[in-house]
């Protein structure tokens, strides 16, 4: 049964195994296991972009496509959720509406970028999408009346949603039964939901053609495959996914703005979730956004924990200094693709053979 929902691609390592449980574990259990705002806020994000990453690493670890464009899709879904809620009401179905509206955007734009830019050259391609990715990021910004320019987005979500919604009077292991705890929930239920459909997809026929032309395009194009055609297709099932991570975000903030969506460094955040996990696995989404939104988290305040035992010895404890955060997040990078090449994912399957 665990087989079958796994479509067929298990770990393949006991570490991996074991790993992959414990944030299983920790995320499904996250409001009883880590009662608090910013543990569960932390979660909330590990979940979203889990389903983020997973989507991008469809284009790039899969098929082989570089692309900037994949926080347009994700501010897309994101702002098709906000300007429904704030239209229509704070309701369920806005949620739905915005949801499609903002998926059929994103995969039409997926289209035509496909179509047009997927013939050229992987560098040219890449290219084309960081320009209509900052041509859109320009358009959100100048389109005020609509998408709140700079300022983004404040707006109301259904009741039940809220933590002024209460599902119990009692609490449960010490915690209140409030929406807070539903909208987690909600958020992480779904998150699972699109990385196992994601998952079942890499490993369906459709997949294993994408992972063929990844390898030589111009072989699977020569044994009648149009390389075009599954390239596009690709492009727009990332790009929806991705949209759908968005709408996720968009109701767990009650917040869109350029900032939180369309940013390049949230892109590059994207790249090196990838990379640290392991491209070309869907488990290494996981680990990676767990790591990277964990280390973004709570790596300053252990850094002015080792800043502060090391006091007595000033040029450590200056190195050790919590401004410094990005310095040591970048070392960590470098480290784990030193060490890592093939993503943990890969250093952990090739240990177990």
């Amino acid at each position: 049964m665990l087989t079958r929902l796994l479509s067929g691609d298990t770990p393949r390592s006991k570490v991996l195994t074991i790993v992959l449980l414990v944030i299983f574990v920790s995320l499904a259990l996250a409001p009883f296991l880590f009662p608090g705002t910013r543990s569960l806020e932390t979660a909330a994000r590990i979940c979203i972009f889990v389903v983020l990453v997973a989507s991008y690493d469809l284009l790039l670890g899969y098929t082989g496509i570089v692309s900037f464009a994949h926080t347009m899709f994700f501010g897309i879904g994101g702002y098709g959720a906000a300007i429904a809620l704030e239209h229509l009401g704070p309701s369920f179905l806005s949620i739905l509406v915005g949801a499609v509206a903002g998926v059929a955007v994103a995969a039409l734009l997926a289209l035509l970028i496909g179509l047009f830019s997927l013939r050229v050259k992987a560098i040219f391609f890449a290219m084309v999408t960081l320009a209509v990715a900052s041509a859109f990021a320009v358009l959100v910004s100048q389109l005020s009346a609509v998408t709140g320019g700079e300022d983004g987005l404040n707006y109301r979500i259904p009741r039940a949603l809220t933590p002024a919604f209460r599902l119990m009077d009692e609490r449960l292991f010490g915690v209140r039964l409030d929406g807070k705890l539903l909208s987690y929930y909600f958020v992480f239920f779904i998150s699972l939901g699109l990385f196992l459909l994601m998952l079942r997809f890499v490993n369906s026929p459709f997949g294993r053609v994408l992972q063929a032309v990844r390898e030589n395009a111009f072989r699977a194009e020569a044994v009648g495959y149009r390389v075009v055609n599954y390239r596009t297709l690709a492009t727009i099932l990332s790009a929806t996914v991705a949209a759908l991570a968005g709408v996720l975000l968009a109701v767990w903030l009650r917040y869109t703005g350029p900032a939180t969506t369309l940013s390049l460094e949230i892109m590059v955040d994207i790249l090196l979730m990838v990379v640290i996990g392991g491209m070309g696995t869907m488990y290494g989404a996981v680990i990676g956004a767990t790591i990277f939104v964990l280390a973004q988290t709570y790596l300053q305040e252990l850094m002015a924990i080792a800043a502060d035992a090391t006091a007595p010895v000033p040029l450590l404890s200056d190195l050790l200094s919590p401004d410094r955060w990005l310095l040591w997040l970048g070392l960590l990078f470098v480290l784990s693709v030193y060490f890592f090449p093939t993503g943990i994912v890969g250093r952990l399957r090739g240990v177990s053979k």
